[in-house]
């Protein structure tokens, strides 16, 4: 059985609770699982994109929560937490500077916005990281959210995927 029609046809509890480490916003994992079953991985994915997409922002900020500032050890043993860890895996070679610079553009992110910076890591070097929080200062806030959003979808996508890729 694939891992797929094993996320089809489980309980909803655990398919739910399955979801938490791609995205922990309530309404991702219920609307999802609302949605079983699923022709292929293709559909689920892209379905777990458009449900993280229309979150409202009070969601959006319960998943941010549980998101690790870029460049902090990742400690933990959940499914979240090795997530991040993988897709962290760039800043293991970033040099002191970079990691410095990250460091002070996460303090200012915050203080400017409220919340963690969220990037999708995966596939990004550090030093493209640090770019885009530079970048991403100068937004105000309502571009801020929509950039935001949309890289809670990235990563919740790519985290649906390794679910079902196992």
């Amino acid at each position: 059985m694939s891992r797929l029609d094993e996320f089809n046809s489980e309980p909803a509890d655990a398919a739910v609770e399955a979801l938490r480490g791609c995205n922990a916003a309530p309404r991702f994992a219920a609307g999802l699982v609302a949605g079983r079953p699923f022709p292929d991985a293709a559909t689920l994915v892209r379905r777990a994109g458009e449900v993280a997409r229309a979150l409202p922002w009070d969601e959006v900020q319960l998943a941010l929560a549980t998101h690790p500032r870029i460049g902090d050890r990742v400690e933990g043993a959940s499914a979240e937490a090795r997530a991040s860890r993988r897709e962290q895996g760039a800043m293991g070679g970033a040099d002191d500077d970079t990691r410095a610079a990250i460091v002070e553009g996460n303090r200012a992110y915050e203080e400017r916005f409220g919340h963690v910076y969220l990037i999708r890591a995966a596939g990004r070097s550090p030093e493209e990281m640090l770019a885009e929080l530079r970048r991403r200062l100068d937004n105000d806030p309502d571009a801020e959210r929509a950039e935001v959003v949309e890289q809670l979808a990235q990563i919740t996508e790519l985290r649906v995927q390794e679910l079902i890729d196992g």
